[in-house]
């Protein structure tokens, strides 16, 4: 997704759930079985958060693939995809330091 028509605001970012198809067997499973992965990539990064009169940019940024909680972030569909707007505080980890 190279075009995305959505600019985050403040310390919020656009993920891109990371499907995982294939079990580390080999096995394949169904997008209609199991849970929503918690790993995606930032597609979208906001500029950061004003604390004390003072920017403070994020630690992220567009590329990063990144782990996050089951429940973060909300759901939204922008242009036909489905994408997450959560704050960098729901962020939990960057994959591939």
């Amino acid at each position: 997704m190279s075009n995305l028509n959505i600019r985050p605001l403040h310390d919020r970012v656009i993920v891109q759930r990371l499907e995982e198809k294939t079990t580390a067997s080999g096995i394949v499973i169904p997008e209609t079985a199991g849970e929503k992965p918690q790993k995606g990539k930032i597609l979208a990064a906001g500029p950061g958060k004003y604390e004390n009169g003072v920017l403070r940019k994020l630690d992220v940024k567009v590329g990063d693939e990144v782990l996050f909680g089951k429940y973060s972030g909300t759901e939204v569909k922008v242009d036909g995809a489905d994408l997450l707007v959560m704050r960098e505080e729901d962020i939990m980890g960057v994959l591939g330091g």
